[in-house]
């Protein structure tokens, strides 16, 4: 068994500086099979750096306070979707999602992922704007050794770096 208090867990932000306070839960605790992550998110902050998907987790968010704004891409559909305080939303491995904080009042939640306690890097795919093709595409994810990311476009197959500011 272990314990811990939220506010003792060490703040480890997206190395694309989307957030200001994420604590992993899951590390901090030793899980082995899950993943818990615990958010403040500011006005325009986000859970995630971008529209994305794990295709070997489920994730569930659950809102405390405020409202997230889930954007969704379902059959190449745009969507979006809120989560008041007190609701939940999963996503099942391959659906497209990305949460983020549109209103005033700060949002408080937790991101849950599983099976796993972290992600598979090679099972996450990202939609971002890649420069050659001049266009939104899907793009292979991995950490880098610094603890950014690396972007691949599945289309053309140029790379970005985004590296972790401190």
């Amino acid at each position: 068994m272990k314990k811990v208090s939220i506010d003792e867990v060490d703040i480890l932000t997206n190395p694309m500086n989307v957030h200001s306070v994420r604590r992993p839960v899951s590390r901090a605790l030793g899980t082995e099979d899950f993943a818990m992550n615990y958010f403040e998110l500011e006005s325009g902050e986000s859970f995630s750096g971008g529209l994305h998907t794990h295709h070997d987790q489920e994730e569930v968010f659950y809102v405390q306070e405020g409202a997230a704004t889930f954007e969704t891409l379902v059959d190449e559909e745009r969507d979006t979707v809120t989560v008041e305080a007190g609701e939940v939303i999963r996503f099942a491995p391959g659906e497209f999602q990305q949460g983020s904080n549109e209103d005033d009042e700060t949002v408080v939640g937790f991101a849950f992922g599983a099976p796993g306690k972290v992600h598979d890097w090679d099972e996450i795919e990202s939609l971002t704007f890649c420069r050659a093709c001049e266009e939104e595409t899907a793009h292979g994810l991995t950490l880098t050794d610094a603890g950014g990311f690396k972007f691949d476009c599945t289309e053309c197959g140029t790379t970005f770096t985004v590296e972790r500011s401190e």
